[in-house]
Protein backbone atom coordinates (compact mmCIF):
# COMPACT_ATOMS: atom_id res chain seq x y z
CA UNK A 1 0.00 0.00 0.00
CA UNK A 2 2.34 2.52 0.60
CA UNK A 3 4.66 1.97 -2.80
CA UNK A 4 0.92 2.75 -4.07
CA UNK A 5 0.74 5.49 -2.16
CA UNK A 6 4.08 7.01 -3.26
CA UNK A 7 3.28 6.88 -6.78
CA UNK A 8 -0.15 7.90 -7.10
CA UNK A 9 0.36 10.62 -4.08
CA UNK A 10 4.36 11.52 -3.41
CA UNK A 11 5.92 11.48 -6.45
CA UNK A 12 3.14 13.93 -8.76
CA UNK A 13 3.31 16.48 -5.44
CA UNK A 14 7.57 15.86 -6.11
CA UNK A 15 7.18 16.35 -9.89
CA UNK A 16 5.01 19.11 -9.45
CA UNK A 17 7.13 21.03 -7.30
CA UNK A 18 10.04 21.95 -9.69
CA UNK A 19 7.14 23.61 -11.65
CA UNK A 20 5.41 25.90 -8.95
CA UNK A 21 6.30 29.04 -10.98
CA UNK A 22 4.69 27.56 -14.06
CA UNK A 23 0.85 28.35 -13.56
CA UNK A 24 0.81 32.38 -11.82
CA UNK A 25 2.83 32.98 -15.26
CA UNK A 26 0.46 31.35 -17.15
CA UNK A 27 -2.56 32.66 -15.78
CA UNK A 28 -0.77 36.12 -16.01
CA UNK A 29 -0.20 35.93 -19.45
CA UNK A 30 -3.05 34.65 -20.41
CA UNK A 31 -5.44 37.16 -18.38
CA UNK A 32 -3.06 40.15 -18.85
CA UNK A 33 -3.08 39.77 -23.09
CA UNK A 34 -6.68 39.28 -22.90
CA UNK A 35 -7.82 42.25 -20.67
CA UNK A 36 -5.08 44.41 -22.36
CA UNK A 37 -6.00 44.38 -25.68
CA UNK A 38 -10.09 44.31 -24.44
CA UNK A 39 -9.21 47.80 -22.47
CA UNK A 40 -7.45 49.04 -25.88
CA UNK A 41 -10.65 47.25 -27.78
CA UNK A 42 -12.94 50.10 -25.63
CA UNK A 43 -10.46 52.82 -26.05
CA UNK A 44 -10.79 51.88 -30.07
CA UNK A 45 -15.00 52.87 -30.13
CA UNK A 46 -14.83 54.67 -27.20
CA UNK A 47 -18.48 56.17 -28.05
CA UNK A 48 -20.29 52.94 -28.72
CA UNK A 49 -18.92 51.61 -25.17
CA UNK A 50 -20.38 54.50 -23.64
CA UNK A 51 -23.40 53.70 -25.45
CA UNK A 52 -22.89 49.86 -24.46
CA UNK A 53 -22.53 50.70 -20.71
CA UNK A 54 -25.87 53.11 -21.27
CA UNK A 55 -27.84 50.69 -22.08
CA UNK A 56 -26.54 48.15 -19.34
CA UNK A 57 -27.73 50.70 -16.70
CA UNK A 58 -24.34 51.59 -15.53
CA UNK A 59 -24.19 55.03 -13.85
CA UNK A 60 -22.37 57.88 -15.32
CA UNK A 61 -21.26 55.91 -18.32
CA UNK A 62 -19.18 59.16 -20.09
CA UNK A 63 -16.83 58.75 -16.87
CA UNK A 64 -17.08 55.03 -15.66
CA UNK A 65 -16.34 53.57 -19.82
CA UNK A 66 -12.95 55.43 -19.89
CA UNK A 67 -11.95 54.56 -16.17
CA UNK A 68 -13.27 50.51 -17.19
CA UNK A 69 -11.19 50.78 -20.21
CA UNK A 70 -7.99 52.27 -18.68
CA UNK A 71 -8.03 49.46 -15.52
CA UNK A 72 -8.60 46.37 -18.21
CA UNK A 73 -5.26 48.02 -20.11
CA UNK A 74 -3.15 48.76 -17.68
CA UNK A 75 -4.09 45.86 -15.67
CA UNK A 76 -3.50 43.67 -18.36
CA UNK A 77 0.03 45.53 -18.92
CA UNK A 78 1.07 45.18 -15.18
CA UNK A 79 -0.61 41.46 -14.77
CA UNK A 80 1.50 40.21 -18.06
CA UNK A 81 5.01 42.18 -16.16
CA UNK A 82 4.23 40.64 -12.99
CA UNK A 83 4.23 44.23 -11.51
CA UNK A 84 2.22 45.15 -8.52
CA UNK A 85 -0.20 42.00 -9.21
CA UNK A 86 -2.07 41.26 -6.32
CA UNK A 87 -2.95 45.12 -6.15
CA UNK A 88 -3.91 44.92 -10.40
CA UNK A 89 -6.51 41.84 -9.52
CA UNK A 90 -8.71 43.65 -7.25
CA UNK A 91 -10.11 46.04 -9.41
CA UNK A 92 -10.18 43.39 -12.46
CA UNK A 93 -12.37 41.31 -10.25
CA UNK A 94 -14.60 44.14 -8.95
CA UNK A 95 -14.65 44.78 -13.04
CA UNK A 96 -15.92 41.17 -13.63
CA UNK A 97 -18.83 41.44 -10.62
CA UNK A 98 -19.40 44.78 -12.38
CA UNK A 99 -19.83 43.28 -15.99
CA UNK A 100 -21.99 40.08 -14.78
CA UNK A 101 -24.38 41.27 -12.99
CA UNK A 102 -24.69 44.45 -15.55
CA UNK A 103 -24.26 42.87 -18.47
CA UNK A 104 -25.56 39.53 -18.25
CA UNK A 105 -27.63 39.72 -15.33
CA UNK A 106 -30.58 38.78 -16.64
CA UNK A 107 -29.64 35.88 -17.62
CA UNK A 108 -28.85 34.26 -13.91
CA UNK A 109 -31.24 31.93 -13.32
CA UNK A 110 -29.15 29.68 -11.83
CA UNK A 111 -25.15 28.70 -10.44
CA UNK A 112 -24.83 26.88 -13.66
CA UNK A 113 -25.55 29.60 -16.07
CA UNK A 114 -23.50 32.12 -13.17
CA UNK A 115 -20.39 29.65 -13.93
CA UNK A 116 -20.61 29.13 -17.15
CA UNK A 117 -19.93 32.70 -17.99
CA UNK A 118 -16.36 33.50 -18.93
CA UNK A 119 -16.24 36.61 -16.42
CA UNK A 120 -16.34 33.79 -13.83
CA UNK A 121 -13.50 32.10 -14.88
CA UNK A 122 -11.91 35.69 -14.94
CA UNK A 123 -12.85 36.44 -11.86
CA UNK A 124 -11.60 33.07 -10.47
CA UNK A 125 -8.05 34.23 -12.20
CA UNK A 126 -7.48 37.30 -10.30
CA UNK A 127 -8.55 36.39 -7.16
CA UNK A 128 -6.07 33.31 -7.48
CA UNK A 129 -3.49 35.69 -8.63
CA UNK A 130 -4.16 38.63 -5.68
CA UNK A 131 -4.01 35.92 -3.08
CA UNK A 132 -1.37 33.44 -4.09
CA UNK A 133 0.54 36.29 -5.57
CA UNK A 134 2.41 36.38 -8.91
CA UNK A 135 4.78 33.71 -8.64
CA UNK A 136 8.64 33.88 -8.73
CA UNK A 137 8.65 34.64 -12.55
CA UNK A 138 7.80 37.99 -12.19
CA UNK A 139 8.80 41.67 -11.17
CA UNK A 140 7.12 41.74 -8.00
CA UNK A 141 9.22 38.78 -6.94
CA UNK A 142 12.61 40.60 -7.87
CA UNK A 143 11.98 44.05 -6.13
CA UNK A 144 10.65 42.19 -2.63
CA UNK A 145 13.73 42.22 -0.12
CA UNK A 146 14.54 38.36 -0.72
CA UNK A 147 13.23 37.32 2.87
CA UNK A 148 9.73 38.22 1.77
CA UNK A 149 9.41 36.84 -1.19
CA UNK A 150 6.56 34.30 -1.56
CA UNK A 151 6.90 30.72 -1.20
CA UNK A 152 7.25 27.78 -2.92
CA UNK A 153 6.44 24.06 -2.89
CA UNK A 154 9.86 22.76 -2.60
CA UNK A 155 10.26 19.12 -3.81
CA UNK A 156 10.38 15.77 -1.63
CA UNK A 157 13.87 15.81 -0.56
CA UNK A 158 14.41 19.31 -1.55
Amino acid sequence: MSALFTVLYEWPRAVAGYFTWLPPLVARIVVGWIFLWSGWGKFMVMPQMIENFRGWGIPYPEILTPFVSSVEFLGGILLLVGLLTRISAVPLMIVMVVATISAKGADIDSLEALLGFEEAAYFSMFLWLAVAGPGPVSIDHFVQPKGRRDRTVVPLGG
